[in-house]
């Protein structure tokens, strides 16, 4: 079993807005709130976890296709969320959209992303076991044709 770690300290205790973490391998965050500041110092902690899952399920995806060898010109990886208005304002629903440009076979795609969401990434595996997400894709073969192939290919959550 691996461990990881992470120590948080308070920027500015008296304030009590933002925090500094350094993680077990040595990168440092800083977060911040996002309620009632007017200059922020860096994300809130709650939105780094939608950033979480666009990495951890994107660096998946990608080394899938290489494997395959699908060659995208783009990807990017589109997380929006849902939340609770009662505290602890968790997240409620999560929808993940894999964007990928280039001659890449769309089969490819569907299934890299489902290994992705229901094997590989434990982001992904963490938060379905509390919220429900919708992982799809978007495949742009030709940037001049407007109509991207596109397709949910699997939900995943407690549901």
């Amino acid at each position: 079993m691996s461990t990881n770690s992470a120590l948080a300290t308070f920027v500015e205790p008296a304030a009590g807005t933002s925090v500094s973490a350094r993680t077990g391998s040595g990168f440092t965050i800083t977060f911040d709130t996002d309620e009632g500041v007017a200059e922020r110092s860096g994300p809130a902690p709650l939105e780094t976890v939608l950033a979480a899952l666009a990495a951890c399920t994107s660096l998946d995806v990608a080394s899938i296709l290489r494997k395959k060898r699908q060659s995208a010109v783009g990807y990017e990886i589109a997380v929006s969320a849902e939340r609770s208005e009662e505290h602890p304002r968790v997240y409620t629903a999560i929808v993940v959209e894999h964007r990928v440009t280039g001659d890449v076979a769309a089969e490819a795609v569907r299934r890299s992303v489902e290994l992705s969401a229901t094997r590989y990434c434990p982001i992904s595996a963490m938060l379905s076991a509390s919220v429900t997400i919708e992982h799809r894709f978007r495949l742009m073969r030709d940037p001049q044709d407007p109509a991207p192939i596109g397709a949910t290919v699997v939900v995943t959550g407690p549901r």
